[in-house]
């Protein structure tokens, strides 16, 4: 088996956080025990582009032992557990290609390994998957890495078609990965269906709001050691990252401050009762600065001028985009570095600038924290079970375009309230109540199974696409 990582010999190690985990992900191991008997994946070929972490882990054998043949590489250079990573490998017989710390060529090889393995469909967190597939299937060549554009050209143009009509489907799970999936719909560039997991209710919730909240927090306390208490703490954004990371700040007694360029959650951000500012105000008062937007260039050179001697900037979102490093890179006079546990310190591109700060720009919540919470988020990983089992069995389903998780729009928060249920009293409800609307009440017909509820759906429900 092929696999590419840091050290086998950490397997151990790192089934041991896996089996912690999946303790603790209820959900998955029930559907687990089910697809071990039904085997409703056999045939279909996953590429996971996600994440390599105890959750991912989880999510990854839980695929196969419902048949499907799985590859996993990581979404992100820096928050890959090698140990786990390791486990995936020896314990799970699923090909990982993921190294924490590894460079761009490094972290496009893995993506190549991905596309090789010929995914029929395909799994992502950020869209750097389904972005170099897509560059594939409408040859903009240009914008593909070197690595990868030479293996397309050894492919050939018939079999680079066969492989791309292949594939039926993919999920995404960040938000920024669906800001730009969406722009491509809007394109008509589209080749295949997308299911935005980041948009089911619960992955705002437990994964966004909960997790990222928890997550960034501990991140900034690990690097920094920093009393919260009386500190100007600046959010940039008041999505459910931001709402979460609010909301963890103000509980360790932080003077809260929002800036939103969305004026209704600006004024949510103010019913809440946090200050909303924009960031020029925010930049002369703020002690700490975390952004997560899925936008670009929101701290910017302006705002690093107006801080204070020893301001800490740190970045939740998705890409290394939203903080103008180069800004200041051209500023800096002296640069404070801190190597967190397990960071390789032969990499100085990689040591933390500014305290909380990397000089790669990556997520905060994942870099300077060795583990993600506990609970895991587990909700993202169920969603993207019933993505893939309907793409697999009911592909016609799907028009070319980006769907809300699990279906489009017209359906339900029933499945959302499922998982719920499942979650929280450990009963294996994996069926859904199929509701239509009837002109002024949502009616409520039976339990049915998935294949009926699609079936019902297909039938019943005008997309209006």
């Amino acid at each position: 088996m092929d696999y590419d990582v840091k050290d086998i010999k950490l397997a151990d190690q790192g089934l041991e956080k896996i089996e912690w985990a999946e303790r603790r992900m209820p959900v998955l191991r029930k559907i687990r025990e089910r697809f071990a008997k039904e085997k409703p994946l056999k045939g279909v070929k996953i590429a996971c582009c996600l994440h390599v972490t105890t959750e991912t882990a989880n999510l990854g054998r839980t695929l196969k032992e419902g048949g499907a043949e799985v590859a996993i590489c990581a979404s992100n250079p820096l928050s890959t557990q090698d140990d786990v990573a390791a486990a995936i490998v020896k314990y799970f017989g699923i090909p990982t290609y993921s190294i924490k710390g590894e460079n761009e060529d490094q972290y496009y090889s893995h993506i190549l390994k991905a596309l090789a393995f010929m995914p029929n469909i395909t799994m992502d967190d950020g869209a750097d998957l389904v972005g170099s597939l897509h560059m594939i299937a409408l040859k903009r060549y240009e914008a593909l890495h070197p690595k990868i554009l030479k293996w397309v050209k050894m492919l050939g143009e018939k079999k680079t078609k066969d492989f791309i009509n292949k594939v039926v489907g993919g999920t995404e799970e960040t938000t920024t990965g669906v800001i730009r999936l969406k722009s491509m719909e809007k394109e008509g560039v589209l080749c295949f269906p997308i299911v935005a997991v980041n948009d089911a209710y619960t992955k705002h919730m437990f994964d966004n709001r909960y997790g990222t909240g928890q997550s960034t927090i501990d991140g900034i306390l690990r690097a920094t050691n920093l009393l919260f208490a009386g500190a100007n703490f600046v959010v940039a954004g008041y999505g459910w990252c931001g709402k979460g990371i609010a909301m963890r700040a103000r509980g360790l007694s932080a003077h809260v401050i929002v800036t939103e360029v969305d004026p209704l959650r600006a004024l949510e951000a103010r019913m809440d009762g946090f200050n909303v500012m924009d960031m020029k105000r925010a930049a002369k008062i703020g002690d700490i600065f975390i952004s997560a937007t899925g936008d670009i260039n929101v701290i910017r050179g302006e705002h690093f001028k107006l801080m204070k001697d020893g301001a800490i900037v740190g970045n939740a979102g998705h890409f290394n985009v939203e903080i103008d490093i180069k800004s200041l890179e051209t500023m800096k006079r002296k640069i404070w570095t801190y190597v967190p546990p397990k960071m390789p310190k032969e990499k100085p591109s990689e040591l933390i600038k500014m305290a909380v700060k990397n000089k790669a720009n990556e997520l905060v919540n994942t870099v300077l924290k060795t583990e993600y919470i506990h609970p895991p988020p587990e909700n993202p990983k169920y969603n993207y079970i019933i993505d893939i089992y309907t793409k697999w069995h009911h592909s016609y389903f799907y028009f070319y375009a980006i769907y809300c998780c699990p279906f489009p729009n017209a359906i339900l928060p029933t499945f959302d309230e499922g998982f719920a249920r499942m979650e929280y009293t450990g009963k294996n409800q994996f069926s859904l109540s199929y509701m239509r609307h009837t002109g002024k009440w949502w009616e409520i017909y039976s339990e049915l199974s998935l294949d009926e509820c699609l079936a019902k759906i297909r039938d019943e429900i005008h997309f209006g696409l």
